[in-house]
């Protein structure tokens, strides 16, 4: 009978953080009913998760996904180890999504390992902050070169390429125009859902400035405009609006869809941040049809100027292949919320990043030397391959950087004279290129392509990854980014870790957490020692 109390106690604490409405500004709020200190740190404490100094959601508080799940998963399949001397060229659309970790760490929070397709390396690695060197010439984005040993095969190498977009205070982000797409359907009842959502848009419009505007549309049975667009100003009448949502009805995604865009574009700003955030926990009711119609639908509408970020919520109705896909199409960004804390960090935290676009369409081509390097693999990324060709081609969709977003890309490399996966060939005909010799202390080359948030043509820069004279063991944020991707790939099945265990992710990741000041990178050791006692002692 204890896990109904804790629901309830969830649901209150929301409650209350739902019903104070924010920071209001000091001419529009309400009086505060007077809440003691002691409520205070109960009712924060409760509504984060946080059961410790650090910002997660403690087990004890967990919500527990059902015993039958709908939730849906993209079926992936991990990048193959390629061989250098014939294929030694690889293309990628840059990711900054994150929410496959917050949803992984859900699952382990609530006892339960993740299914495999839940998990993307890449965004697990990317919900951490690096310390990567700031752009300092024309682009608006500076990359960083590491190279180290991959620790779960020390006769590998492990390459990591760090891309740092500026940060907001060099840009300062244009006026916003947002349509908040809120999901209000009787599946959205549940308290980790549409209290979740009242709480987390709130803290968002704290943060508006007088020149922001806001709309809000719903949709269940019916799709409606709760709040036309009102300027950041009236706070008072935003908030409002959030606090009368309720949960009720069947579910209509794509009219509601439509209508956000409509919003949208009668409070388009030009030369402004113009975007969509939908919070749902993805049941609504589209067939294989109106899917491909949304998505034509976004892609369409991201051509006049116009994003879609995703905020998933909740259990057991999750779909994340859709909304990942949506976020995607939509030059958005798609994240997990699943506390209080979370919602902090995507909305407030990270605000600049995850709405503020320094550039887009941006593509990283890394070339490998075959003198040097006889195989390798990208961990991660699996679904934002490009074709060696679309590099240069300007009218393939690539991914979007925000002001101050550190993306990281690992590449486990095996230099030439180890051991490979794939064996000598009798008809080899291609010997190495004699012209690698004059580059010989290369292992790639990296070229980076983008555009700018409101331009159509292309710009391009590159620059080489050097093999150090030593290879040693790496900087703290290698290490910690290695320990983040073995552990998604062992989550994934440990398919190219050979003997390396939980054990050994989160020792590696222990002694790489270097200042973390918001505790996230503490919060990623417990988890794995979470999941190595859920695996029962398998790897």
């Amino acid at each position: 009978m204890k896990q109904p109390a804790r629901f309830v106690v969830t649901a209150l604490a929301l409650a209350v953080i739902a019903g104070c409405g924010g920071m209001r500004e000091k001419e529009e709020a309400a009086p505060a009913a007077a809440v003691s200190s002691q409520e205070a740190r109960m009712v924060e404490r409760v509504a984060t998760g946080m059961a410790a100094p650090a910002p997660m959601m403690s087990a004890d508080w967990a919500m527990q996904p059902p015993p039958e799940s709908r939730e849906k998963y993209a079926d992936l399949e991990d990048n193959p180890v390629h061989v250098a001397a014939k294929d030694p060229v690889s293309t990628f659309s840059l990711d900054v999504d994150t929410g496959s970790y917050s949803n992984v760490r859900r699952y382990l929070r609530s006892g339960q390992l993740p299914p495999q397709d839940a998990v993307r390396v890449e965004e697990m690695v990317n919900y951490f902050r690096y310390d990567y060197p700031a752009p300092t010439g024309e682009h608006p984005f500076g990359v960083g070169t590491e190279v180290a040993r991959a620790p779960w095969n020390p006769e590998h190498l492990l390459v990591r390429i760090g891309v740092k977009a500026q940060a907001p205070d060099a840009v300062p982000m244009p006026p916003a125009n947002l349509v908040f797409l809120v999901d209000v359907s009787g599946s959205m009842h549940d308290p980790d859902k549409l209290p979740l959502v009242r709480a987390s848009l709130k803290m968002l419009v704290d943060q508006l400035r007088p020149e922001d505007k806001v709309s809000l549309v719903v949709y269940a049975g019916r799709t409606a405009v709760e709040l036309p667009s009102t300027p950041g100003s009236k706070k008072a009448e935003i908030l409002a609006a959030i606090d009368r949502l309720e949960a009720g009805g069947s579910t209509a995604g794509e009219a509601a869809i439509r209508l956000a865009y409509q919003q949208a574009r009668a409070g388009f700003i030009k030369g402004g941040v113009n975007r969509i955030l939908m919070a749902t926990d993805g049941d609504f009711n589209v067939g294989v049809t109106d899917q491909e119609t949304l998505e034509g639908m976004v892609e369409r509408e991201r051509a006049d100027g116009i994003s879609l970020s995703m905020l998933a919520y909740g259990t057991g109705n999750v779909n994340d292949a859709l909304m990942e896909q949506l976020a995607d199409k939509g030059n958005g960004n798609y994240s997990y919320i699943d506390s209080v804390d979370e919602a902090r960090k995507v909305l407030v935290d990270e605000m600049a990043s995850t709405l503020q676009t320094v550039a887009k369409d941006v593509k990283v081509q890394v070339e490998f030397n075959p003198a040097l390097v006889a195989e390798y693999r990208l961990i991660g990324y699996e679904n934002r391959m490009l074709r060696e060709e679309d590099f240069r081609n300007d009218k393939i969709d690539a991914g979007e950087v925000g002001a101050g977003r550190a993306v990281t890309a690992l590449y486990e490399v095996t230099p030439v004279g180890a051991k490979t996966l794939h064996g000598d060939r009798r008809y080899e005909t291609t010997d190495k290129p004699a012209a690698t010799a004059k580059h010989g202390n290369e292992l790639a080359f990296v070229r980076v392509r983008y555009k700018q948030p409101d331009g159509d043509s292309a710009v391009e820069f590159a620059q080489p990854v050097v093999k150090p004279a030593t290879v040693g063991t790496g900087s703290d944020d290698l290490r910690f980014a290695a320990s983040v991707a073995g552990f998604g790939q062992l989550l994934r099945g440990g398919k190219y870790t050979g003997q390396w265990s939980y054990d050994d992710a989160a020792t590696l990741a222990r002694g790489a957490t270097g200042k973390d000041e918001d505790g996230w990178r503490g919060e990623f050791v417990r988890l794995v020692k979470t999941a190595a006692a859920l695996a029962g002692g398998a790897r």
